[in-house]
């Protein structure tokens, strides 16, 4: 198994810690315990940057950590934010971040991808996971989940647009030094 780099491990650690603290700050919608959140924007930015793994670990702490703090962990919708972190990671892979370039191309890629990771995960994932774990009433579940996959694929398109086009502009590009 390839090592993890410090570099990513620190990642994990600032990417969870703001997972968390950005999971404090729900928007709440028109159904029942079920809200807009901004965490998933940096968590899909950071499995972006530093891969599925990095995606993956980020979610299941963070999300743990929420739960853990305001009502006690539910692990369905933990497992399925850390799903989140790993299917974008894998669908961001293909971006090359790193070189400066994030055009429309990117931002479709990205927002195509993290649409796909929030559907899969809140109208699949978590609603199966409830019925398997707690026994949870079918109607409401899959209402919950595809409630908070449209309201999440929507701020993390926003934010992590944002956020990765800024990114982006940090970055050197390929070609841009000239010898003098």
């Amino acid at each position: 198994m390839k090592k993890m780099s410090v570099k990513t491990v620190v990642a994990i650690g600032i990417g969870a810690a703001l997972f968390f603290v950005l999971g404090k700050i729900s928007i709440p919608t028109p159904v029942p315990n079920t809200y807009a959140s901004l965490q998933y924007a940096i968590q899909a930015v950071f499995a972006g940057l530093f891969g599925p793994i990095a995606g993956l670990v980020i979610g299941l702490i963070g999300h743990a950590l929420v739960d853990f703090t305001a009502y006690g962990p539910w692990w369905s919708w933990i497992i399925a934010s850390g799903v989140f972190g790993l299917l974008t990671g894998l669908f961001l892979g293909k971006l090359d971040l790193e070189s400066g370039v994030f055009g429309k191309k990117q931002i479709i890629l990205f927002n195509v991808s993290q649409l796909i990771a929030h559907v899969i995960c809140w109208g699949v994932v978590a609603p199966v996971l409830d019925i398997v774990i707690y026994n949870e009433p079918i109607e409401k579940l899959f209402a919950q989940g595809l409630t908070a996959g449209i309201v999440n694929a929507i701020t993390t398109g926003v934010v992590g647009t944002v956020l990765l086009v800024a990114y982006a502009k940090t970055r050197t590009k390929k070609g841009s030094l000239n010898r003098e």
